[in-house]
């Protein structure tokens, strides 16, 4: 099989990694010259408008899929019409779009945190008025890790919050003192095929994902059932094949939609050594039209981020049982540069091992030149 990848990030770069003991060749269209993904797959360095790109992608390729949600829907569909497109262009147009995303997860029954159309200053101070403060205003389009978004307090802050972000369209939305984050990893394949991963607990801090527990502490087969039942709803409408992460809010025992992710998922890395079947093998084989994979855990897992530095290699891999993956980008505050995963037989053991790997990070041990 051959597998033209939207976008060669260290999503893609995973994905094609995965593909290789299938005998999955990938290509990678992606703009930067140092997209991660080239040292594994064939680079196709253009802009994802570019139609002559476009058109040797699709000569090369037997299917189609991307790995970030911010692909062009025209590029996606233009693509759709002569090669299979996984998951469908229209996952990527509701996805890209928050009010979209939100108003389409309320018309599956599926629950969210209140939210209000906002265009205007006068949109703003309205919505204030209906769901009160504090509240979370975003931009409905473009914003990841943090991006494009403004917690208002107090009214002082909404003409802030409109000079930061105003002149583009926003969305308004209630905030919630939720509990935890959490996030649910489904497939689905050609054939209509469903698979769901344990929940994920996920800690973040300044907008971006830190680390990842599977499967979730303290999670019950009821709130499990309920992840799954709201995944499947948006597999189902959607005809939808391939890897989607749903993310969640747990509050006051309820499970409210945050967002979704027509893609692998930064909260699923943890299945390449954690699960059977990782999260990367399963979207191909779902694109591929291949029966799926296993979900099951090996264990107690978790993932941590490498962000804006890396640990010498050594030292991570002097903690037994750690695995280290490296995405080959240059260091910048705030990057993703790769990731470190664990899997123990108990909660225990795991929390031992986090307690390492975490002091390793704490103390800055330098990465190899």
């Amino acid at each position: 099989m051959r597998v033209g990848i939207l976008g060669g990030g260290q999503l893609g770069r995973m994905l094609a990694i995965a593909g290789l003991p299938l005998g999955v060749r990938c290509w990678v269209l992606d703009p930067s010259p140092e997209a991660p993904a080239r040292a594994v797959a064939t680079h196709i360095c253009a802009d994802y408008r570019d139609r002559s790109a476009l058109e040797q992608l699709v000569q090369a390729v037997d299917v189609i899929t991307y790995e970030f949600e911010n692909v062009p829907v025209e590029s996606a569909r233009a693509l759709a019409e002569l090669r299979p497109v996984y998951p469908p262009p229209r996952a990527l147009a509701i996805a890209q779009d928050r009010l979209s995303e939100k108003t389409f997860f309320q018309s599956l029954g599926i629950p969210t945190p209140r939210f209000e159309r906002v265009d205007t200053l006068e949109d703003l101070r309205n919505a204030v008025a209906e769901l009160g403060l504090p509240a979370l205003l975003k931009t409905r389009r473009g914003g990841y890790d943090g991006k494009g978004q403004y917690l208002m307090r107090g009214s002082d802050d909404i003409e802030r919050a409109w000079g930061a972000l105003g002149g583009v369209p926003l969305i308004l939305e209630e905030h919630i003192a939720f509990e935890r984050e959490l996030s649910v990893i489904a497939v689905r394949s050609r054939a209509g095929e469903c698979a769901f991963y344990p929940l994920i607990e996920n800690h973040h801090r300044e907008g971006i994902l830190r680390r990842s527990l599977a499967p979730a502490p303290k999670t019950s087969p009821e709130r499990q059932a309920r992840a799954e039942r709201y995944a499947r709803a948006i597999l189902e409408a959607l005809n939808y094949v391939g890897v989607l992460a749903l993310e969640l809010f747990e509050h006051h025992g309820n499970l409210l939609a945050n967002e979704m992710a027509p893609r692998v998922h930064n909260s699923g890395h943890w299945t390449i050594e954690g699960a059977v079947t990782s999260q990367f093998e399963n979207h191909l084989r779902a694109i591929g039209g291949w029966p799926l994979g296993t979900t099951d855990s090996r264990g107690h897992c978790a993932m941590i981020n490498l962000i804006g530095t890396t640990p010498s290699s050594e030292a991570v891999l002097k903690i037994p049982g750690a695995h280290l993956h490296l995405y080959g980008k240059s260091p910048r505050p705030g990057r993703k540069l790769g990731h470190i995963t664990l899997c123990e037989p108990s909660e225990e053991l795991l929390a031992q091992k986090l307690a390492q790997a975490q002091a390793l990070l704490d103390s800055g041990t330098p990465a190899e030149e």
